[in-house]
C-alpha cells in the first residue's frame, strides 16, 4: 500500500466493512472511476462472510440457465414475496431481481471471483408458490491463496467445522455428496484429502489448505480484486459515527491505531459493517428474550451496531430490528463462539425436543424456522425452551456428525476432549438418565423417542412432516429407506448436545431504497448515506428464501449503490 494510501483522509467513496457486499461495492466503486477506501474494525478483512458457506442466492442466473435450468423473474418476485411474511418492499424486491444477475455476471467477466450453480440445492420453502428444487444457490469455486501474498496473514480464517476433516477446504457441492452419502462419497473426500496432502510445497508453509472455499473463497477473491485496483483497506479502523454537514453525509469518523481521525467522503459512504448482534445492549432491547451475544456464531467483538446507531442518530428510518437471521448454535468449551448447526439436523436419527422432552417442529427445516420455533415453543410452553436438545443414539454417532463432534468412525469417544463431556455433549447408557442429566423429563422424552421410531418404520412424520420434502431431504442420508431424514433411537449409549437459540448475524437495520440508500421514515433520503448487508433491513423480510439469501442481496445492493453514486457524482442536491 502507498504511503499516499495511508495518510490519504479524502476519497470520492468510503466503504465501511470488509464483507461480500462491502468489498463488491468497492470493486464496482472503482470500476466506475471513483476513489475508494474501504475501512475495517478488525484486524481481520473479511466480515462475517469469511466464516459463512459463501453461497449467493440468485434467481434467474447465467449459471443455471447455461445449463438448461428454467426460472423466471415473475416466478421468483412471487416466491419471495410469499416468504416475506408480508414484511418485504416489493419496489426493493424488484431491484433485487433486476440486478442480481447482472451483479454476478459482472464479477465473472471483471474480477477475480468464480460461482458455479448449485444445481441440486432446494430453495428453502418447497410449499411456497414460485420455489424451485434447485438452481438459484450458487456456490463459490475454490480459491488458490497463494495469490494473496502477504494478505493472507489479514484474512479471517473459517471455523474448523466448515473444513473437511477442520482444515482442508471444500465446496458446498462436495460437502452435500459427502453427507448425503451419494454415490462415489467416499472417493471425492479421499481426493480432496490427497489433494491436500500432496501440495508438499504449501504443507512446508502452512497447515492451512493453499486453496479456500465457501466463505473465504469469496472473500479472498473479493480482496484479491481490490488489490488488483490498488483500493486501500485500513484495517483496526473503527468506525465512530458519521460527518453530516446541511442533512447530507460527508464523511466517517474513526478511530485508527488509537488516534481519533476524520475522513472526508465526496460522493458517499456505503455500510457494510454487519448488524448489532455482538451488542448485547442492543439485542436485549430489540430481539426476544432471552438472548445472549454468546449464542451467535459471527465473530465475538465486531457487529456491535455502531453504523446502526450512527443512521439512527443522523434520522434514519428502521425495520425488522426484533428478527435476526436464526440458527442454533452449540457452544463449543475453549473455542471464541459457538458452532452454527445446519445440515446435521436433517441427518437421520437425531432429534430435538424441549425441556419437557418434546419435539416442536420439523428439525430438518431452514435454520431460520427453526430459531424462530425455539421462541415460539418457549413462549407456548411457559419458558421450556430455548436452550433445547438434541438427541441420538449410538448408531447416529458412529456415522453422523452432530456439531463438533465427527462421526464416531472417524472421531471415537475415546479421542473427544475431556472437557466437553458435561459441557458440551451428555451421555448414558439409557433415555432415562440421559434425560435426568440433562433436565429434560424422563416421560416426556421417551414417549416422544417411541413416537419418532414408529415413523422411522413407516417414513412418515406424522407430527411435523420431516423428510417430506425435497429441501429437507437434501441432506438426508440416501441411502436410509423410506425416509432419509428419518432412523430410530434404539442403540445405547445415548447422547444429547445443547442447542442455544443462536444466530448468524442480525436481520433488521437501516431502512433503504431501491437504490441502496439510507431513508427517513417519511421516505426521503439522507443524501450521501447508502446501507448494505446486515447494516441494512433484510430485503427478503422476515424470510430466508433459501441457500445465499443474506450475502447475495448484500452483494447485490453494494453494486446498486456503487453504481448510483457514480451515476450521481456531480449530483450535490
Amino acid at each position: 500500500m502507498s504511503l499516499q494510501n495511508q495518510t490519504q483522509t479524502e476519497w470520492d467513496v468510503i466503504v465501511v466493512g470488509s464483507g461480500g457486499g462491502a468489498m463488491t461495492s468497492a470493486v464496482i466503486a472503482a470500476d466506475q472511476g471513483l476513489s475508494v477506501l474501504v475501512v475495517e474494525k478488525s484486524d481481520k478483512f473479511g466480515g462475517t462472510t469469511a466464516i459463512s458457506g459463501g453461497g449467493i442466492w440468485i434467481p434467474c442466473n447465467h449459471y443455471f440457465v447455461a445449463k438448461g435450468g428454467k426460472d423466471g423473474y415473475d416466478k421468483a418476485l412471487q416466491y419471495i414475496l410469499s416468504a416475506s411474511g408480508g414484511r418485504a418492499d416489493e419496489a426493493k424486491v424488484r431491484a433485487y431481481l433486476d440486478h442480481a444477475p447482472k451483479m454476478i455476471k459482472y464479477l465473472e467477466e471483471k474480477s477475480r471471483v468464480r460461482y458455479a450453480v448449485a444445481e441440486k440445492y432446494p430453495d428453502y420453502y418447497q410449499h411456497l408458490p414460485g420455489a424451485l428444487p434447485g438452481g438459484r444457490s450458487l456456490d463459490p469455486e475454490l480459491f488458490d491463496t497463494s495469490v494473496l501474498g502477504d494478505e493472507l496473514d489479514s484474512l479471517r480464517r473459517p471455523s474448523a467445522s466448515t473444513l473437511l476433516m477442520g482444515r482442508i477446504a471444500w465446496t458446498a457441492r462436495d460437502a452435500h455428496v459427502a453427507m448425503a452419502r451419494e454415490t462415489g462419497w467416499r472417493f471425492k473426500i479421499l481426493g480432496l484429502m490427497l489433494r491436500y496432502k500432496l501440495d508438499f510445497k504449501w504443507r512446508r508453509k502452512t497447515r492451512h489448505d493453499r486453496r479456500a472455499g465457501l466463505g473465504s473463497s469469496l472473500v479472498c477473491a473479493l480482496r484479491a480484486s481490490l488489490l488488483d485496483r490498488k483500493v486501500p483497506l485500513w484495517l483496526k479502523t473503527d468506525f465512530r459515527d458519521l460527518v453530516l454537514e446541511n442533512g447530507r453525509v460527508t464523511g466517517i469518523k474513526v478511530v485508527r491505531d488509537g488516534r481519533p481521525m476524520t475522513l472526508s467522503a465526496r460522493r458517499g459512504v456505503i455500510l457494510g459493517a454487519g448488524g448489532f448482534e455482538q451488542n448485547q445492549a442492543l439485542r436485549e432491547k430489540y430481539l426476544p428474550q432471552p438472548t445472549k451475544t454468546a449464542w451467535s456464531a459471527t465473530p465475538p467483538g465486531n457487529n456491535t451496531g455502531a453504523p446502526l446507531e450512527a443512521g439512527m442518530a443522523a434520522g434514519a428510518a428502521t425495520d425488522l430490528l426484533e428478527w435476526a437471521w436464526w440458527a442454533p448454535t452449540i457452544p463449543v468449551p475453549g473455542e471464541d463462539k459457538p458452532r452454527g448447526v445446519f445440515a446435521e439436523r436433517a441427518f437421520p436419527g437425531a432429534i430435538v425436543v424441549n425441556s419437557l422432552g418434546r419435539r416442536f417442529c420439523n428439525e430438518a427445516q431452514g435454520y431460520l424456522e427453526f430459531g424462530a420455533a425455539m421462541y415460539k415453543d418457549r413462549e407456548a410452553t411457559g419458558g421450556h425452551n430455548v436452550p433445547a436438545w438434541c438427541i441420538f443414539d449410538a448408531h447416529f454417532r458412529f456415522n453422523y456428525a452432530m456439531g463438533p463432534l465427527m462421526p464416531g468412525q472417524i472421531m471415537p469417544d475415546g479421542r473427544l476432549r475431556k472437557e466437553w463431556l458435561g459441557a458440551m455433549y451428555w451421555k448414558a447408557d439409557t433415555l432415562d438418565d440421559l434425560a435426568r442429566q440433562i433436565g429434560v423429563e424422563p416421560a416426556g422424552l421417551a414417549q416422544t423417542v417411541t413416537k419418532v421410531n414408529e415413523y422411522a418404520r413407516s417414513g412418515k412424520d406424522e407430527d411435523f412432516g420431516r423428510g417430506g420434502n425435497v429441501f429437507d431431504r437434501y441432506y438426508g442420508d440416501v441411502n436410509v429407506k423410506p425416509n432419509p431424514c428419518l432412523a430410530p433411537i434404539a442403540k445405547g449409549p445415548f447422547y444429547a448436545i445443547r442447542m442455544d437459540a443462536g444466530d448468524i448475524g442480525t436481520k433488521g437495520g437501516l431502512l433503504t431504497d431501491v437504490h441502496a440508500r439510507v431513508v427517513r421514515p417519511d421516505g426521503s433520503p439522507i443524501e450521501g448515506l447508502y446501507a448494505i448487508g446486515n447494516t441494512s433491513a433484510s430485503v427478503m423480510g422476515t424470510g430466508y428464501p433459501g441457500a445465499g439469501a443474506t450475502i447475495g442481496p448484500a452483494m447485490t445492493f453494494g453494486y446498486i449503490a456503487a453504481h448510483h453514486i457514480a451515476q450521481h457524482a456531480n449530483d450535490r442536491g
